[in-house]
């Protein structure tokens, strides 16, 4: 049983309406609990920590908090003992701020734990809080009291909620666009407007990218053209990038992820936003921004997926993508699990070279074909999987259209 402090929901509402985000300094010694009865704590910035899967995370959370990484893939490999990198692998400062003890405390929460006593040793709670007394000494930890379900209840004006598809995706609803376009039938995928993926990252389709007031409108200030014959139509006032892939199973995609995934991390950076499109916004763009989930958030592909489906349900990615971003999603993971040996990046092919694995709709049928025909089935007309051999002797699975 992991010993820690817990503290009351009111307590962690009056930090945050203070400001000082997640917590004060507890200097108070052994355990008990911080409640609304005892004085708020007083000093430095805390950090707040929320140890639910990604995909509750991205649907709600409390203001300020961090999503911890910490699969199932994570903690089988690393065997119960986690590095802080590799729970917090794209916070540096939040990692060195840790390491400096310029934190006050550290408040940890699931979906609704009420005690301390009641986690599990093999919860991801308990990691943390290991990984946290192991890699910082003398940092205090407390856990939430109920968790966020708790405090949701009791103080929704302190949660981030993510919008509905619907709100999401009505900025340029389809009374409003051209009247030429309303005409003629405007297709399904390019209705309403770009989704939001991530506050900087958004999908969307060839019609979204040529419409100059959606851009504006949402704050885009770059976009990342997965297509080889869709115009950059307003070059003199977005930045552009282009990935010239065609939509088809002979297609390798994943060469170009490690490219994306910089170019929308710079946009990032610069604090700025990036439209990733394709055609329709379908297959090639939503392949691209799985895969920036995938190694961004340290999160398997069936999560990535799900993620980006509830906010665009028209996702479709082709039989061979699916593939390679399973391969992808292996090589990430594993990496990660790794401890902080080789970058990630370097474990990942380089467009253009050759690797001892098909990276072209292969697979080990027995490891994959499970999770990829539930996958394959959301959002495309079902066809049964027809096995065969590539000419290097590895297995290949087609779809059989008949």
């Amino acid at each position: 049983m992991v010993e820690l402090r817990e503290m009351d929901c009111s307590v962690l509402r009056h930090l945050l309406h203070r400001g000082d985000c997640s917590g004060g300094s507890y200097n108070q010694a052994g355990g008990g609990t911080i409640s609304s009865s005892s004085s708020p704590p007083a000093g430095g910035k805390c950090l707040l920590l929320d140890c639910r899967p990604f995909l509750a995370h991205s649907a709600g959370y409390i203001r300020g908090a961090l999503n911890v990484r910490c699969n199932t893939i994570v903690r089988r490999r690393t065997k119960g003992s986690i590095s802080l990198e590799q729970i917090l692998p794209a916070e540096d400062e939040v990692r060195s701020r840790l390491l400096s003890g310029l934190y006050s405390a550290v408040v940890v929460y699931d979906e609704r734990s009420l005690r301390a006593e009641s986690l599990r040793e093999d919860s991801t709670v308990s990691l943390v809080v290991r990984t946290l007394r192991k890699d910082t000494e003398h940092t205090n930890i407390c856990l939430l009291k109920g968790g966020y379900e708790r405090f949701q209840s009791e103080y929704p004006e302190f949660c981030t909620k993510t919008k509905s598809l619907t709100s999401a995706s009505t900025l340029a609803p389809v009374e409003h666009l051209d009247h030429s376009c309303s005409s003629c039938g405007t297709p399904q995928h390019d209705q309403g407007g770009p989704v939001e993926i991530l506050p900087f990252l958004f999908l969307g389709s060839a019609h979204h990218a040529a419409r100059r007031d959606m851009l504006e409108a949402l704050g885009i200030t770059a976009l990342l053209n997965v297509s080889s014959d869709c115009p950059n139509h307003f070059e003199g006032h977005f930045q552009y990038k282009c990935i010239p892939v065609e939509d088809n199973h002979k297609t390798d995609i994943s060469s170009w992820f490690m490219e994306a995934i910089e170019y929308i991390d710079a946009v990032k950076v610069c604090h700025g936003r990036v439209l990733v499109h394709c055609q329709a916004g379908i297959s090639r763009s939503a392949t691209i921004c799985l895969a920036y989930l995938i190694m961004k958030k340290q999160v398997k592909l069936e999560e990535a997926f799900e993620f980006v489906k509830q906010r665009r349900s028209i996702i479709s990615p082709n039989f061979s993508f699916m593939g390679q971003l399973l391969q992808f999603e292996s090589q990430v993971l594993t990496t990660s699990c790794a401890a902080e040996a080789a970058s990630p990046s370097g474990a990942l092919r380089e467009r253009g070279k050759s690797s001892s694995t098909p990276t072209v709709h292969l697979w080990s049928r027995s490891l994959h074909a499970k999770r990829f025909s539930v996958l394959r089935h959301q959002g495309r007309k079902r066809y049964p999987i027809v096995w065969g051999q590539s000419k290097d002797g590895f297995q290949v699975a087609f779809p059989n259209k008949g």
